[in-house]
């Protein structure tokens, strides 16, 4: 019998009770000069990310962004995964009905070959760009550049972070 202080809930009907949250991965990289390796989204031009994306069904957070960084740019990635930090956005109502939730591992350094050799997906990224941090926070919305600079700060100083935004992720 159920304690109507403390009713138990058969799992599938207390998940359902709980917030809704998505998950992204993405590695985060810099060339040899330490400046940030972004792509600009084809959905919202106005948006710079990191190779990565939307996890699929029994993925990992580490898988997905191996996976996603292949598929956006050709970059095999063979090292081990390494967290810099996690990415909170709540719920965005009727754009985003549900709370997403950021992995983001270094990548490490791109040589100036491996650079060259990207290869977008025209349908994901309309081009890539490697700039320093000041030429950034001028591409970018001040939440997004506060996230960029977060990362690239536990990045130098060996942590991790975590990093709540709005919106305009």
């Amino acid at each position: 019998m159920a304690n109507p202080a403390n009713p138990w809930l058969p799992p599938a009907e207390y998940i359902a009770t709980l917030p809704r949250a998505t998950a992204y991965a993405c590695l985060y990289f810099t060339d040899t000069e330490g400046r940030p390796f972004q792509l600009r989204a084809t959905y919202r031009t106005e948006s710079w990310q990191w190779p990565g994306g939307n996890m699929d069904p029994g993925e990992t957070p580490w898988e997905t962004a191996v996976r996603e960084c292949h598929e956006e740019t050709g970059i095999v990635f063979r090292g081990e995964p390494k967290l810099l930090g996690t990415h909170f956005v709540s719920d965005r109502g009727e754009e985003w009905p549900a709370n997403h939730i950021g992995f983001i591992f270094d990548g490490g350094v791109l040589t100036p070959a491996q650079i060259d050799a990207v290869v977008l997906d025209p349908d994901e990224h309309s081009e890539f760009a490697v700039r320093t941090l000041a030429e950034w926070e001028r591409e970018m919305t001040p939440r997004n550049f506060a996230r960029l600079a977060e990362i690239d700060r536990a990045r130098r100083l060996g942590t991790t972070v975590y990093v709540e935004t709005g919106a305009d992720v």
